[in-house]
């Protein structure tokens, strides 16, 4: 049980990554506070979580809701041990046919609520606190139309440099978790509304080494491990968990069958 006692934030705990690893944190020993924007999707997560969740809703886009937040797991929790950043959203932002208001709404999001999330979080963090942040294999696949969510991923990878070397000091560990394809519903929202994860993933696979998605279950496992005491000695890293994606792209099916 190696959170027992512990406190954890994750942002966009309600699904996806988000929830797998609140439930991981919770059987572990912890107790997590997750936020969501959706109150329903949130409550249902919360009921399935057990009495060792705190659910807030709250749309980090605001700077006050962020505040708001961090006052209820202040008010609950009284500290935090450990911060999730996992909160993300995508969409097509493509050359020519975006405007400023759709690729704003990304980076504010994706980076600049991870920034303030993190910020508003330091005061009740102390020595030997963890944040990870949760970052993507789009920051580099140049793949089209995905320029906000792709400058975002990259971003989110730079500022946890940044975290680290500022955070040391006070020995908070700051350290990535880098998905690739992942079984999460982000495949059927937004652009890809009537899409199915089983339809896109056989889409995909071919190009994956491992010729499938991970689990959101496999990616939750990285960001707990680099959130625990089994990673004490571990800052400024990131784990990939994309199937071989960016580290052995030419082990995929697609090469293999050339």
């Amino acid at each position: 049980m190696r959170f027992n006692g512990k406190t954890v934030l994750v942002t966009g705990g309600n699904s996806g990554i988000g929830f797998a690893a609140a439930k991981r944190f919770i059987a572990e020993g912890a107790r997590v506070a997750i936020t969501g924007r959706d109150k329903a999707k949130l409550d249902q997560a919360v009921a399935e979580l057990g009495e060792n969740a705190l659910g807030i809703q709250a749309d980090l886009d605001d700077p006050v809701a962020i505040d708001s937040m961090i006052k209820q797991i202040q008010e609950s929790f009284g500290s935090l041990n450990v911060v999730f950043a996992n909160a993300g959203i995508s969409g097509p932002t493509p050359l020519g046919n975006t405007t400023a208001a759709a690729f704003e709404a990304i980076l504010r999001t994706n980076l600049t609520a991870v920034f303030l999330t993190v910020q508003a979080a330091l005061p009740l963090m102390s020595e030997g606190a963890s944040v990870v942040l949760n970052g993507s294999v789009m920051r580099e696949l140049g793949s089209p139309g995905s320029a906000a969510y792709s400058a975002t991923k990259a971003g989110v990878t730079g500022m946890a440099k940044v975290f680290a070397s500022e955070l040391v000091q006070r020995g908070i560990r700051v350290n990535t978790v880098i998905p690739g394809g992942t079984r999460t519903p982000i495949w059927t929202r937004g652009a890809r509304e009537g899409a199915t994860i089983d339809g896109t993933e056989g889409a995909l696979a071919s190009r994956i080494p491992m010729a499938r998605f991970a689990l959101a279950e496999e990616v939750a496992a990285a960001a707990v491990f680099l959130a625990s005491d089994d990673a004490s000695g571990i800052t400024a890293a990131e784990i990939v968990v994309d199937g071989g994606s960016i580290g052995a792209p030419w082990g995929a099916p697609i090469f293999r069958a050339a």
